[in-house]
């Protein structure tokens, strides 16, 4: 298998960490987030405690656009964490990246396979975050969706066949440059 990343994205709550914590039990996985290096600054600087309330997100999704006019922090460690997996044995990247401009600048980056995938469920789907961040999740065209209806005890298996199938499709397209 070759290296690929996938870009991935949804609503709060909607089981992103879970899903590539199950896909890890299958393929060999680095997950990183743009939010991280903001989300460190927040703790140590800025009294955040680790809430995952409408506030906070308020205030982590407005730090970090301060952060990418300033100096690019998340972009960059995003390029940092994509050159050590380049590195790496892992086969898979999932890198979290919410604003479709930060999706696209990270893609522009990413030599070979390179897919954005939203993942959906209906909990929590038009939940108003208040923020810019959250809000427009949906608003980015997605190269695959997938929709996180099945029980934990099930979403393992799903997820890994989701990901083989529509990875391997992609791959073999790119490849006869059908895409």
């Amino acid at each position: 298998m070759e290296k690929i990343v996938i870009i991935i994205n949804g609503n709060g709550g909607v089981g992103k960490d879970t899903l590539c914590d199950l896909a890890a039990k299958q393929f060999r996985v680095h997950t990183v987030s743009s939010i991280t290096p903001i989300k460190e600054v927040a703790q140590k600087y800025g009294g955040w405690n680790g809430e995952k309330d409408n506030k906070s997100r308020r205030f982590l999704a407005d730090l970090k656009e301060i952060f990418v006019e300033y100096n690019d922090l998340p972009f960059q460690y995003l390029c940092k964490e994509y050159s050590q997996f380049m590195k790496s044995k892992d086969q898979i990247l999932f890198a979290h990246i919410r604003e479709g401009s930060e999706i696209d600048k990270f893609k522009k980056h990413v030599s070979g396979a390179c897919y954005t995938l939203l993942v959906t469920r209906n909990l929590n789907e038009n939940v108003r975050w208040g923020n810019m961040s959250d809000d427009n999740v949906k608003m980015y065209k997605y190269d695959l969706i997938y929709e996180n209806d099945k029980s934990l005890k099930e979403s393992g298996r799903d997820f890994c066949e989701f990901l083989a199938k529509n990875i391997q499709e992609k791959l073999y397209r790119k490849r006869l440059h059908i895409c």
